[in-house]
């Protein structure tokens, strides 16, 4: 059960409909994330904003599910890992693909978001430079650090709200 309950568009605030109303003409649903996160319509719209910029990177869609399902399983959010499990899936990842991407071993993207969320950031030299062997580069490496940022804002979201998950369910 929800501990933040995820809002209606007949309860959310005004200015939160209206995002809402984009979210559901993007995605043909709103998931719960976003009726959670219209609590607060800076933050709805913060979120919003900071994705639809960052959608602009230089990540494929593999490599954005990979990372976000790497850095969902380290965090812990059953939320994010049914949703990206499934945009994963409409991304190209196989089954397989998918659980190597939740354990960090899919890509040199997933070994390095992994090491960014379990060390809060303070990664160590060996990894930068192991990272860059494996052909991140400095853009690169900026990018997954961000993708993982935005994905741990609603992994914490999800997780302190207790967020009801509308995706179908993943075993963690």
């Amino acid at each position: 059960m929800s501990r933040i309950p995820a809002l209606s568009l007949e309860h959310a605030p005004a200015a939160s409909v209206p995002l809402l109303e984009g979210v559901k003409k993007s995605f043909g649903i709103v998931p719960n994330v976003f009726k959670t996160l219209a609590h607060s319509p800076a933050a709805l719209g913060g979120y919003l904003q900071f994705s639809q910029a960052f959608g602009k990177n230089s990540l494929s869609g593999v490599e954005r599910e990979s990372i976000a399902l790497a850095t969902s399983q380290v965090n812990g959010c059953e939320y994010c890992l049914a949703a990206h499990t499934l945009f994963g899936s409409k991304a190209g990842l196989s089954a397989d693909a998918i659980r190597s991407a939740r354990d960090g071993d899919l890509s040199a993207y997933t070994v390095f978001a992994r090491e960014v969320v379990s060390t809060k950031g303070r990664v160590s030299d060996e990894s930068l430079v192991a990272a860059r062997a494996a052909g991140l580069t400095d853009a690169k490496i900026v990018e997954v650090v961000t993708q993982v940022a935005l994905l741990t804002l609603t992994n914490y979201l999800n997780s302190v709200a207790s967020t009801d998950v509308d995706f179908p369910a993943v075993e963690r």
